[in-house]
């Protein structure tokens, strides 16, 4: 009996066992014209360079909402000192109202506002994804690429007031008196 049940399993396997033997079609190749196909590598120092000194682009698909161009009204504009002797320079592009050039460490970026849920002044550039954000007190330019702030503690002169209005008179903290005892 065990004879039989091993002679028809081999029977079924056989089959099987003989198609994955069989040698794999080749893949025809491609005509080749005879020419080697380097690849050229460009080092990072050039790129950026190149990116530098190119002009920024005036045609950006971007078309801004009449709320995207009241933010825009509130944009700080002029040299910003920043932390660590930093500073940034922000003007407004007159070709293009609501646009505005940043100059940070001889790099520009061609911003435009975004509208934001918290009230904060955001300007965005999306082609080289950078964002800059200016609070009541303080502003900063954060890198999306590199996942980094490239300034920080960024203040013109009605932010740097605020801020020192701020530390005389210090806002209410957001849970005092709310325990209060009840009347």
């Amino acid at each position: 009996m065990k004879k039989i049940a091993f002679i028809a399993a081999l029977a079924l396997a056989l089959p099987f066992a003989a198609s994955a033997q069989e040698p794999a079609k080749p893949k025809p190749k491609p005509q080749s014209t005879g020419k080697a196909v380097t690849q050229k590598v460009v080092p990072k120092k050039i790129i950026k360079k190149v990116e530098e000194r190119q002009p920024i682009a005036e045609d950006v698909d971007v078309v801004l909402t009449p709320e995207d161009q009241a933010v825009a009204l509130r944009v700080h504009t002029g040299t910003i000192k920043c932390e660590l002797g930093a500073s940034v320079s922000i003007t407004a592009d007159e070709k293009k109202p609501g646009y505005f050039t940043l100059m940070h460490s001889n790099v520009r970026y061609r911003m435009h506002p975004v509208e934001s849920r918290t009230g904060a002044v955001r300007l965005e550039d999306p082609r080289q994804q950078a964002m800059w954000l200016q609070l009541g007190n303080k502003s900063m330019l954060m890198s999306q690429k590199q996942g980094l702030r490239l300034a920080d503690e960024c203040q013109a002169e009605v932010q740097a007031q605020l801020a020192e209005e701020i530390k005389k008179n210090p806002p209410k903290a957001l849970f005092e008196g709310a325990d209060e005892p009840k009347k």
